[in-house]
């Protein structure tokens, strides 16, 4: 069964049809909860835990920022897509896989680029939870986006020199 969504030729755009609760969650989080951490970025105060990801839209080229766990390891950041290769921002990275990252460093936030690289082969759950030790914040931030996942993927961003 195909679903239709609000953008034509989006399929991704809907929660995925076979958890319900994603019928009601979902929209939330994007309609809701995604522009607060936009907001939170904007004016200074970003939660320790999240991070913003910039990608170029597959079909505009415009920039594309989208709220996502703070996956900051050394010169690595680590993704996890809730929703496999279905997520927008996953398809963006397909075809561009050059991408920024924002990631609060102390008081400040700053942007880091690097190149992205989905990693099919890659355990999510077991990913997930090497993640989640010994961050509090980023715990729970994986946490509660892990459990909208229905099909977790794996995205690592090798980023360049500071």
């Amino acid at each position: 069964m195909r679903t239709l969504s609000a953008r034509k030729g989006s399929a991704s755009a809907q929660p995925h049809p076979s958890r319900p609760v994603h019928r009601i969650l979902h929209p939330i989080q994007r309609g809701v909860v995604n522009p607060l951490v936009r907001w939170a970025f904007r004016v200074g105060i970003p939660d320790p835990g999240d991070a913003l990801l910039e990608t170029i839209g597959r079909r505009s080229r415009q920039p594309r920022v989208t709220p996502v766990c703070d996956g900051l390891e050394g010169d690595t950041f680590w993704l996890l897509s809730q929703r496999g290769r279905a997520a927008d921002w996953v398809r963006n990275i397909a075809a561009n896989p050059r991408v920024r990252v924002k990631v609060r460093s102390g008081p400040r936030a700053s942007w880091r680029a690097g190149t992205a690289h989905i990693l099919d082969s890659d355990d999510g759950r077991d990913r997930q939870k090497t993640l989640s030790r010994g961050n509090v914040a980023r715990r729970l931030c994986l946490c509660t986006s892990g459990a909208l996942a229905t099909d977790l993927l794996t995205i690592r961003i090798d980023l360049d020199p500071p």
